[in-house]
């Protein structure tokens, strides 16, 4: 960023960043091609600096997120009133609960999206060990949820704690969450927008614990992580390299596998053997000891 921007591109853009900072968006993909002061006096913030654009359009975001050209960079400070906005707060913390801690009072009392006008009695961070090695990530809280505060509490919940325990871990082991962290009316299925708008705040919890291993549970989960529009016969099976968008680069990233949702087992038990066999895998990717028999 240059001085050579005129004070109202540089208000508009200041104004633009401090919008996704209020997002938890902090990272911004550059294009590869110089910003010359014609195109920067264009009438629209998003024209005004290509930077910006991917954050504007979240599928072609993701899309350049996954070029080789595509490289993270940090918007310069300069002498000018245009508000540099770029860095993670949690990332000076000094330890990961610390970083939650942070990122939890950064999320705030959200009124990011329309969820907070829908019901919602309270927000649903997470819960677990800061330091856990697994980390299960669900699709939304539910009625039971939203009334503790805690995820996966209701009868998903104790299925969850079951197949946990049949890993031979226990809950306060691993860390728990959900792409959004607002109850859906009606235990809905979480919308595009809201996934989008929420999902940043979850890439920086996993970014700031940094698993050796993320368990999407259900459709929902697996497609916002992976940015993958696939059955879920397609995705389950296997591991997939993941790095949460905005994670430290020194960081190698983490596995991540797909398994059926405790939700969708309670409808059809017969599914909870195919699930078994998901976190089988991730148990010996763990070198965790098989208990004797299977979850029931």
């Amino acid at each position: 960023m240059t001085s050579a921007f005129s004070p109202d591109v540089r208000s508009a853009l200041n104004e633009r960043i401090r919008f996704y900072r209020e997002l938890g968006i902090y990272d911004f993909y550059r294009r590869g091609t110089e910003v010359s002061e014609a195109s920067a006096t264009d009438a629209t913030p998003e024209n005004a600096y290509p930077a910006l654009s991917p954050l504007l359009q979240p599928e072609l975001r993701e899309e350049m997120s996954a070029r080789k050209s595509a490289a993270p960079t940090v918007l310069t400070p300069t002498a000018s009133t245009l508000e540099v906005l770029t860095s993670l707060p949690e990332r000076g913390a000094a330890d990961t609960a610390t970083a939650l801690r942070i990122i939890r009072e950064d999320l705030g009392d959200c009124t990011r999206c329309k969820l907070h006008q829908q019901g919602r009695k309270q927000i649903v961070f997470g819960v677990g060990n800061p330091q856990a090695d697994l980390m299960f990530v669900g699709e939304g809280p539910g009625a039971d949820e939203d009334a503790k505060g805690e995820p996966f509490v209701g009868r998903a919940g104790q299925l969850l704690n079951n197949m946990i325990k049949a890993m031979g871990i226990r809950r306060e082991d691993v860390y728990i969450a959900n792409v959004v962290k607002c109850r859906p009316p009606g235990n809905r299925t979480p919308e595009r927008d809201e996934c989008e708008t929420c999902s940043p705040f979850l890439m920086r919890q996993i970014a700031a614990i940094k698993p050796k291993v993320i368990v999407a549970l259900g459709a929902v989960s697996a497609k916002n992580l992976l940015a993958i529009n696939a059955p879920m016969s397609e995705l389950r099976g296997r591991f997939y390299d993941f790095m949460p968008r905005g994670g430290d680069p020194s960081w190698g990233g983490t596995k991540l596998a797909v398994t059926y949702h405790p939700a969708f087992l309670l409808r059809d038990p017969r599914q909870k053997g195919e699930a078994w066999k998901d976190l089988q895998m991730v148990m010996k990717f763990l070198g965790l000891n098989p208990p004797a028999k299977s979850p029931e």
